[in-house]
């Protein structure tokens, strides 16, 4: 199966700073991916690589294509919402539901006018009469109503009521993905993608600091809140990441039996969240 994207020894420097540093990377087909990391850890960098808009060292494929090179036939296949949704604030909603149209072969309006009528956006709105949230969900109808192989989803959902951010991920799984199509999620919000997601890659210092899928997640680490009797017992057996909470100690492990440490105290799979910050503080996979 040819990957969507593929990255040997991706590397992105600005004068002596390495933003992404020798990434090798495949991410195959019908795969949503939560790329996560702290602020500055070269989530952008690499994203802006992957999209054709910025230079890079190494080897990068995004669907068979170099988007430094073939940016233009690339973008016919993906679609990108980043963190900002830039819309010209004199144009009104119809008229840029038009453009859209004209402009992408795959879009539909059928599909867009589904995703407004979600909303309190009509069509004879000015962008500039819109509150941030408007604006962000009218750049979201319009993107999801595009049929591509890759949708670059950055922040998608900043400066949206949870109301709206939960029904767009519900929107996302339920009505635009399939097996054909791929989606890679960067976001700080991690609780609210954790459900949606089928891989994981943490980022830390530009390097790839996990790198797995969330049946592994489930496999493979394990959460426990030990018995106070059973601390240094825990202890001893090596976790990636201990925290103490109301009085109690919770630990983290990477690949240690089940069996093993259920004697100690209560078990449980470790959320995003938790495991983004065993993997940034306590280790590295």
């Amino acid at each position: 199966m040819t990957p969507i994207i593929s990255a040997r020894g991706l590397t992105k420097r600005y004068g002596r700073t390495v933003a992404v540093d020798r990434i090798d990377l495949e991410i195959p087909p019908g795969r949503i991916v939560g790329l996560i990391g702290p602020n500055g850890a070269g989530k952008t960098s690499a994203l802006k690589a992957i999209l054709g808009l910025a230079t890079f060292d190494g080897q990068l494929s995004v669907m068979g294509k170099d988007p430094s090179r073939d940016r233009a036939a690339l973008m016919e296949d993906v679609c990108f919402i980043a963190d900002v949704a830039v819309l010209p604030r004199w144009i009104r909603v119809w008229q840029l539901i038009d453009v859209t149209e004209k402009i992408h072969r795959g879009f539909s309006r059928e599909t867009c006018m589904e995703y407004l009528a979600q909303t309190k956006i009509t069509m004879d709105h000015k962008v500039k009469q819109l509150s941030k949230g408007m604006v962000a969900q009218l750049h979201l109808a319009l993107v999801m109503a595009i049929d591509v192989k890759l949708l670059v989803l950055d922040e998608p959902t900043l400066g949206l009521d949870i109301l709206y951010r939960k029904q767009f991920y519900t929107s996302l799984l339920n009505d635009y993905f399939d097996e054909q199509r791929t989606i890679l999620i960067t976001t700080h919000q991690v609780e609210e993608v954790e459900h949606i997601l089928t891989d994981l890659i943490f980022i830390q210092d530009g390097k790839i600091a996990l790198n797995t899928s969330m049946e592994d997640v489930e496999s493979r680490y394990t959460e426990l809140m030990v018995r106070p009797e059973n601390v240094e017992q825990a202890r001893n057996l090596k976790p990636l990441y201990e925290r103490e909470l109301f009085g109690r100690h919770i630990f983290l492990y990477d690949s240690v039996g089940r069996e093993q440490l259920k004697t100690l105290g209560e078990l449980h799979t470790p959320s995003v969240a938790d495991l983004f910050v065993a993997t940034m503080k306590g280790g590295k996979s």
